[in-house]
């Protein structure tokens, strides 16, 4: 009897399926936060099939990398992954949004198993993160923390207060993302408060800094892998540069996308330029 082959799932194919099912929650609404799901597929591709450690089965297990969604109005991609690795089971998508559902709009973790705090006010993640970072240490444990925020979130003070507090306790278990998507709900985000020269600032800070396209599967990868095998006592933070409504031209191109409502017959226009730039 031979021995079945078990198909190796690949990144790409990985970033795909999360945002079709992002594309398939958001349809449910009718509206949501699309843009910045799409454009932070690869990222989340990569962070849950790439580098962490976890346990589908046991969401709690002590001995996982958790991963802290600062920016909770990206829960609809945060999702997506979260199907895709098996935490959430696939029948509960169509409940995106909805009353009673464990997927609220925004991240919520006393909700949603895989969630590992709730992100409704932005700015909190990176804190949060040093505080995890500091009782992982102090329990002796091996495990990261990453946490994941968007470049508005620079704006508040907080993110700043967490950059030199990370760096001060040189830790070196806390992996942090920047989404650079040059979008907030204002406006374009380098005009309603400027951060550039952003590399620069966060190594004054005392961080070890990549800066990479964002939806460049290998470049994501190689820079998860300098930062999970960097040894040297300091933070970690990967900038990364990503295109609103990545894989989905026309919504690319829609000026404001930061909060999308898309026609109930764009749905299927969607899916089938996502199936399309897979097929390419």
């Amino acid at each position: 009897m031979s021995t079945p082959v078990i198909e190796e799932v690949t990144l790409a194919e990985r970033a795909y399926r999360i945002r079709r099912n992002a594309l398939l929650m958001g349809e449910v609404q009718g509206q949501g936060y699309i843009g910045q799901a799409l454009d932070i597929a690869d990222v989340l591709a990569v962070a849950y099939f790439g580098a962490m450690n976890y346990r589908p089965e046991d969401p709690e297990w002590e001995g996982r990398d958790r991963f802290l969604l600062s920016n909770g109005h990206y829960a609809i991609a945060l999702y997506a992954a979260l199907f895709e690795a098996g935490i959430l089971p696939q029948e509960e998508l169509e409940t995106y949004g909805s009353d009673d559902s464990r997927l609220p709009m925004s991240g919520m973790a006393s909700y949603t198993p895989g969630m590992e705090m709730s992100g409704g006010s932005l700015g909190q993640g990176l804190t949060i993160a040093v505080g995890r970072c500091l009782g992982l240490k102090r329990k002796g444990s091996k495990s990261f923390v990453y946490t994941l925020f968007s470049d508005g979130e620079l704006d508040e003070g907080s993110i700043w207060e967490g950059l030199m507090s990370a760096a001060h306790w040189k830790l070196d278990n806390l992996i942090a993302m920047v989404d650079v998507n040059n979008q907030q709900a204002d406006g374009p985000s380098t005009q309603i408060m400027s951060f550039e020269p952003l590399v620069e600032k966060l190594e004054a800070f005392g961080w070890y800094v990549q800066r990479v396209d964002g939806n460049d599967i290998d470049a994501v990868k190689a820079a998860f892998d300098n930062a999970r095998n960097l040894q040297d006592a300091k933070p970690r933070i990967i900038v990364c540069d990503t295109k609103m409504g990545c894989g989905v031209p026309f919504l690319e191109q829609r000026e404001k996308n930061h909060f999308i409502r898309v026609d109930a017959h764009e749905w299927q226009l969607a899916l089938e330029a996502l199936e399309a730039g897979r097929q390419a």
